[in-house]
């Protein structure tokens, strides 16, 4: 049984799209390779499910260098920062702090959700690759009004090393100055060491740590991470990672059709005091209330939760799910889905039958155990 959304991928058997610096380590190791967002990506390197099951059990890296790595240079980073997130700047307290946020359009709209890494003058930014040239172009128009420089740094890779083990596995291969600054980072913090950067950041609801290195260092400490015991893992079980954690994808759980206040993004908009683009619609939008919300669904029988099923509550449709996958790790289906509310008597409708699922807290494991909660009904 395939665990992944098939529709976030297109199978590419004749591969033309961008390539990472890592492409041919991928294909020596048999990796299946598949188009998403324009680049040539490993999806499996062969069991998909024992991949999924490495990183919540060991460690797995993951190239993730399709990511686009942009930095600002200039004297006007805090206030056109201020300007440009959903999220406050000025709670970036300390030096390396990461900040996760939207990055909305003037309706509300989520443009990009990205991650901010306070690192002063230039400020590191990371956003979407799928979403990299409406970024790119968002951010640069917005700059126009500031002393800002946007530049984006191709000459990047990015490993993302997951897993309980995956810290000791980095810190054995690295430096002895990059070993201390691991040791001193906290959760979701980042710093330079010997030309890389180390973030206790990730995509999986596992410890962990994200490695920004230029791409000439990428091949030999893949191979460096492999030959110490780390797995590759590749985009499927990444995908069905993220949704165990309750972490949104872009393009399915949200997109500049819907706002952060509809994607259970509510903790990552800061409204007082704060005149950020898209502001005047989310006040209205609170003002008006009753708008959809993105919550969890499990569904205790046998069956895949898809994309685009729709969603029932007492007979009656009130959305659809926006991610779904069966779950590795809990052994059943979940799934992200925008609903106009819930009840006792939740459904999912699968080839024409109505499935019963419970409505829960959009977050379903985090370090290996099962941390989801029923929803009170709204």
């Amino acid at each position: 049984m395939n665990c992944y959304n098939t529709a976030l991928f297109a199978d590419h058997t004749d591969p033309m799209g961008q390539r990472t610096p890592l492409f041919d380590e991928h294909i020596s190791l048999g990796a299946k390779i598949v188009d998403f967002g324009g680049w040539d990506m490993p999806i499996h390197y062969g069991s998909q499910l024992e991949e999924h099951h490495t990183v919540r059990s060991a460690a797995g890296v993951f190239d993730v260098s399709h990511m686009t790595v942009v930095e600002l240079h200039g004297d006007d980073i805090e206030a056109y920062l201020d300007r440009l997130l959903a999220n406050d700047i000025k709670r970036m307290t300390r030096a390396g702090q990461a900040m996760y946020s939207g990055m909305l359009n003037e309706e509300g709209g989520v443009i990009d959700d990205l991650i901010v890494y306070q690192t002063g003058n230039p400020c590191l930014v990371v956003v979407n690759c799928a979403t990299r040239e409406k970024d790119l172009a968002w951010m640069r128009q917005q700059a126009g009004d500031f002393a800002v420089d946007v530049r984006e740094r191709d000459d990047l890779a990015i490993l993302a090393v997951q897993g309980p083990h995956a810290i000791e596995k980095v810190s054995g291969l690295v430096t002895a100055a990059q070993r201390q600054c691991i040791a001193e980072l906290k959760l979701f913090q980042g710093a330079w060491s010997d030309g890389w950067f180390i973030a206790r950041t990730g995509y999986t609801g596992e410890k962990g740590l994200e490695v920004i290195l230029p791409g000439d260092d990428a091949v030999s400490f893949w191979q460096a991470l492999l030959g110490s015991g780390v797995k590759p893992i590749g985009l499927g079980a990444r995908d069905t990672l993220r949704l165990e954690a309750g972490m949104n994808l872009y393009g399915n759980d949200m997109d500049d059709s819907v706002t952060p206040l509809e994607s259970n993004m509510a903790s990552t908009v800061f409204l007082e005091g704060r005149d950020f683009i898209g502001a005047s619609a989310l006040r209205a939008q609170l003002q008006a209330g009753g708008y959809p919300q993105l919550i969890g669904l499990v569904m205790q029988g046998k069956g895949v939760l898809r994309a685009h099923y729709p969603v029932f509550s007492e007979g009656e449709p009130v959305g659809e799910i926006t991610s779904g996958a069966f779950s590795p790790t809990l052994q059943l289906g979940i799934a992200l889905a925008r609903v106009e509310r819930t009840s006792a008597r939740m459904s999912v409708e699968i080839r024409g039958r109505q499935v019963p699922v419970e409505a829960v807290t959009p977050s379903f494991v985090r370090h290996g155990k099962a941390v989801y909660k029923p929803l009170e009904h709204n």
